[in-house]
């Protein structure tokens, strides 16, 4: 009986700190998307600014990304960290910051980039599975939309193909194959990834 008791306590004692774990990364990106947002106007009344009067004889051109599809995302420093995108995923009413590169300390803050590129069209982007980042992960259906805005300010627009369940090892099943943008996150106790595999809408 006090081995169950002790069990049980524990048991609460880490769903309260996730709880808390949880509630902390989702104010921090908050904080994180108000500070790219302040910088994006910023650049945005700059670009105006040094465009004004020569736009008009200007041909359009293709972004920069397409001729070079190669060339690194552009990032912009937060409190010291790199951020290369903003992540929305309207069903699931999320909108998150995502860090250029994943560590498990970035991870507590945002969702991270884990591999390829939106400009390769070999996304992988990993989150924890609170309540604010990847927890409904699961919830996505086929045809749902999901929407990837650059620090350039070009926007990617997917829409959800397949969901699967890899183990924790399966690195090569997670970034290969055929998929534009990837979104995973463990599952509870952290015994399996839940992956969302996206395909690149019509842009």
């Amino acid at each position: 009986m006090i081995s169950g008791l002790l069990l049980i306590a524990a048991a609460l004692c880490l769903t309260g700190y996730n709880i808390r774990e949880g509630n902390r990364a989702a104010k921090a990106s908050v904080k994180v998307l108000e500070k790219l947002a302040a910088a994006s106007e910023t650049t945005a009344e700059e670009s105006t600014e040094a465009a004004k009067g020569e736009a008009q004889y200007q041909e359009t051109t293709p972004p920069l990304y397409v001729v070079e599809p190669e060339m690194e995302m552009p990032t912009v420093n937060v409190d010291g960290a790199e951020y290369s995108a903003v992540l929305s995923i309207p069903s699931l009413g999320l909108e998150l910051p995502v860090n250029a590169e994943w560590s498990y300390e970035a991870l507590k803050n945002s969702p991270c980039r884990y591999a390829g590129s939106a400009y390769t069209h070999d996304l992988v982007i990993a989150a924890h599975n609170y309540p604010g980042h990847f927890a409904t992960l699961k919830s996505l259906s086929p045809g749902d939309e999901v929407m990837l805005t650059d620090m350039d300010g070009n926007l990617f627009r997917y829409t959800v193909a397949a969901k699967e369940t890899l183990p924790p090892g399966a690195v090569e099943e997670m970034i290969g194959g055929k998929w534009a943008l990837s979104l995973f996150t463990c599952t509870v106790g952290g015994q399996f990834r839940v992956v969302v595999r996206c395909d690149l809408a019509e842009q």
